[in-house]
């Protein structure tokens, strides 16, 4: 039987899971939800690519990605950060959507899968 290996592990969620090679990051939120969209995206991305790293991968190996967005109106703009932090022809597939947030002061919020 493969090992599941769980990242802080709580009552809710985990901040990773890994399995068969595979890392599967929960939304990701800003922890500073008073910066706008772009200050958002791009401490969210960090956070990404801090947990991708402790688990042996980075975001060339991304897979899938879902966004939600607390505005549609603000997805160019969380855009010119997200494109610029893929790798060159290493997009994931994604979705991004305007959705209700848990916390009334994010603006975005970002769920990953990557290999391994």
């Amino acid at each position: 039987m493969s090992k599941i290996i769980r990242t802080e592990p709580g009552p809710i969620l985990s901040r990773a899971v890994e399995y068969h090679g595979f890392v599967y990051l929960p939304g990701v939120v800003a922890k500073d939800t008073g910066k706008d969209i772009k200050g958002q995206t791009a401490e969210v991305l960090e956070q990404i690519d801090a947990l991708l790293e402790h688990h042996g991968t980075d975001k060339t190996r991304l897979l899938t990605a879902t966004i939600w967005v607390k505005h549609i109106k603000d997805r160019a703009e969380l855009n010119e950060v997200w494109t610029p932090w893929l790798p060159k022809d290493g997009a994931p597939v994604r979705a991004c959507v305007q959705a209700e947030l848990a916390s009334p002061e994010a603006l975005v919020e970002i769920m990953v899968t990557a290999c391994k």
